[in-house]
C-alpha cells in the first residue's frame, strides 16, 4: 500500500493519521462556507481586539481620552481581526479542499494566523517561527479532541466512574489488594 499524503483525504481502506473519536467516525463531511465563516470570525476577533485596545488605552498615560482606543492603540483591533480572518479562512478552505474535518485543517489555520503575527513584528524569521508554533499548538489541540477538560466523565455509568476514580488515586497496600480482588 503506498504511503498516504497528509494533505489528501484518506481512502476508505486506509487508517487515519490521527486517532479519531467515535463521534468522528460517523461524521460525513459537509462543505464549510468559507467567506461567511471568515466574516463572522473577523468581526468577533475585531471585538476582542477592541477590548484589548480599550485596556491598553486605559493603562497608558496620554491626553487623548477615549479616542485613544482608535487613534493610539487602534492597530490592535485590525491585528486581531487579521489574525481571526487568516485563521478561519485558511481552516475552512483547507477543509473544503481536503474534504475532511481533522487537526491538519486547524494546523494550517494556526500557521496562517501565526504568520500574520510574525508579520506584525516585521520579521520573516518571527513569522515562520510563529507559524510553526501556532500550527503545533492548534493542531495538537484539535487532534486531542478540541477540549481542555478531556472526555465527558459524567456520561459514563457510575460503577465505571467509581472504578476510574479508585485506579487514579494511590491506595494503601491492603486496600489495593482488596480492589484488585
Amino acid at each position: 500500500m503506498p504511503p498516504l499524503h497528509p494533505l489528501l483525504p484518506p481512502s476508505a481502506s486506509a487508517s487515519t493519521f490521527f486517532v479519531a473519536s467515535p463521534a468522528e467516525h460517523a461524521h460525513a463531511f459537509h462543505a464549510h462556507p468559507s467567506v461567511a465563516v471568515a466574516s463572522k470570525v473577523t468581526l468577533q476577533s475585531a471585538g476582542v481586539g477592541l477590548l484589548v485596545s480599550s485596556v491598553q488605552n486605559a493603562l497608558e498615560k496620554h491626553d487623548r481620552g477615549a479616542a485613544g482606543v482608535l487613534t493610539r492603540t487602534g492597530g490592535t483591533i485590525g491585528f486581531f481581526a487579521a489574525m481571526g480572518f487568516a485563521f478561519s479562512l485558511t481552516h475552512s478552505v483547507v477543509a473544503n479542499v481536503r474534504e475532511t474535518d481533522d487537526a491538519l485543517n486547524g494546523a494550517a489555520g494556526g500557521c496562517a494566523a501565526g504568520f500574520v503575527a510574525g508579520l506584525r513584528a516585521k520579521s520573516l524569521p518571527m513569522a515562520v517561527g510563529s507559524c510553526a508554533a501556532m500550527a503545533t499548538l492548534i493542531g495538537t489541540f484539535e487532534a486531542t479532541g478540541s477540549q481542555l477538560t478531556g472526555t465527558d466523565r459524567q456520561a459514563l455509568p457510575r460503577p465505571e466512574r467509581e472504578e476510574r476514580r479508585l485506579r487514579f488515586f494511590k491506595q494503601p497496600k491492603e486496600a489495593a489488594a482488596a480492589v484488585e480482588a
